[in-house]
């Protein structure tokens, strides 16, 4: 129950959010879920940084999801070439006080990228015609391949999908997270007002579970370098922030651009 409830009562916000929250409401939640992700990202990948340059990489890897205010893709790309600016500039001021100083940058230029521009591309998502209901299918089939991969593999894991990264997860699991990933997506879809054919729903729920499983390993792998169990403590049981949305921050650009390049109408 201690993961359960508080599961339950953070998709009932999440979806009154995106039924009846206006954009600017979404944008600002989006914006400080960003910003607590940063957090927990920079926390994780660098213990040791703190004060001026700590909260100035968190400012500058926003800067593409604050630039997602305008609701275009060339605002958030707009955003990201600041936000690497921002991390050059601030590099160059600090360069005699930092200790590796190509580490700082990767870590700041990752940040940028898998936090900061990857998450703007909710909001991008969001803001297309019927956007909130795209926002929900996503969310939806990435909470029930979650969901189908846990008992899938509960219940018939017997081969390691990548001991080396996550030992918990399996092929099994893989398999019955792509099923119900597909399943949700579909029942989802035929209950919001969105037109795209069954085939077409199923055909893309494969390919966004997949990246959705990939999400989730690579923030294993981010984990396992640093050390660390969680992200974070702020969702309890349910870890960190970014914990919950591993899989969202690589399948919500995705699908924004099969939007974009009318893949899916």
């Amino acid at each position: 129950m201690e993961r359960v409830i508080p599961g339950l009562i953070m998709a009932a916000a999440w979806l009154l959010l995106l039924l009846f929250g206006p954009f600017l409401l979404f944008w600002s939640v989006i914006v400080i879920g960003s910003g607590v992700g940063l957090y927990e990202y920079f926390r994780m990948t660098d213990r040791k940084l703190s004060g001026f340059p700590f909260w100035t990489l968190i400012l500058i890897a926003s800067f593409p999801v604050l630039a997602s205010y305008f609701k275009t893709t060339e605002a958030v790309m707009a955003g990201l070439i600041a936000g690497l600016l921002g991390l050059v500039f601030l590099v160059l001021r600090l360069y005699s006080r930092i200790d590796d100083v190509f580490r700082f940058l990767s870590i700041g230029g990752l940040g940028i990228l898998y936090v900061g521009l990857c998450t703007a591309h909710l909001v991008l998502l969001h803001a297309l015609p019927d956007g909130a209901y795209w926002v929900i299918v996503l969310t939806a089939m990435t909470a029930g391949s979650d969901t189908g991969a846990y008992y899938a593999g509960r219940a018939f894991g017997r081969k390691k999908l990548c001991p080396a990264i996550s030992p918990g997860k399996t092929v099994a699991g893989g398999v019955g997270g792509i099923i119900a990933g597909i399943l949700t997506a579909e029942v989802v879809s035929l209950i919001l007002p969105t037109t795209p054919s069954v085939i077409e729903i199923g055909l893309i729920a494969v390919v966004l579970v997949i990246i959705g499983i990939a999400g989730d390993l690579i923030e294993s792998v981010i984990k396992r370098s640093m050390d660390v169990k969680d992200s974070g403590t702020l969702l309890g049981g349910h870890g960190g922030l970014l914990d919950r949305v591993d899989s969202l921050l690589l399948t919500a650009p995705v699908f924004y651009y099969l939007h974009y390049f009318r893949v899916l109408a």
